[in-house]
């Protein structure tokens, strides 16, 4: 009885060590207040990356400041995707706790009145059947990072995954 009692743990070890290294980028969790909330990677509609008549401003990236207490400086940090596409916030934008920011393709007038900040880009940045998202500090280190595919991720298939709620 003791050998299988052993075997049995030695198994049930052995497979909660496999979960831990088999676990996802996304699943970390970084020291870090500025989180992805949520993403419209695939915009209504069909795809039209023209920067007048397109609909590349409805693909957007929330970022919210889940700080309880502190200010975050959006100047600095890095959005990027896998492929190497990225963004970064080159002026002040400051998020209150609990405030958040959406990070819109195309082109537009950046407002904090609105919460919205353009990417001056009319190309699509997340890819519609999968993608990575990661956003860095002004010092390199990582914010948070997501991975998302259209079927495992988005059971409604609408196009927008949350992440934090």
């Amino acid at each position: 009885m003791r050998i299988r009692t052993a075997a049995v743990a030695t198994t049930a070890i052995a497979g909660a060590l496999a979960a831990l290294t088999a676990a996802p980028a996304q699943a970390a969790e970084y020291s870090s207040a500025l989180k992805v909330r949520g993403i419209q990677y695939d915009a209504p509609g069909s795809d039209d990356n023209r920067c007048s008549g397109g609909n590349t401003h409805q693909e957007y990236l929330t970022i919210k400041n889940y700080s309880k207490s502190s200010t975050v400086n959006l100047k600095g940090y890095v959005v990027k995707d896998a492929t190497g596409n990225r963004f970064t916030f080159t002026k002040n934008h400051y998020l209150q706790p609990g405030d958040y920011v959406r990070l819109r393709g195309g082109r537009g007038t950046d407002s904090d009145a609105k919460n919205v900040v353009y990417r001056n880009n009319c190309n699509f940045m997340w890819n519609n059947p999968g993608d990575t998202i990661y956003v860095y500090k002004p010092s390199g280190a990582r914010a948070d990072v997501h991975k998302y595919t259209k079927t495992g991720n988005d059971p409604d298939r609408d196009g927008y995954i949350q992440f934090h709620k």
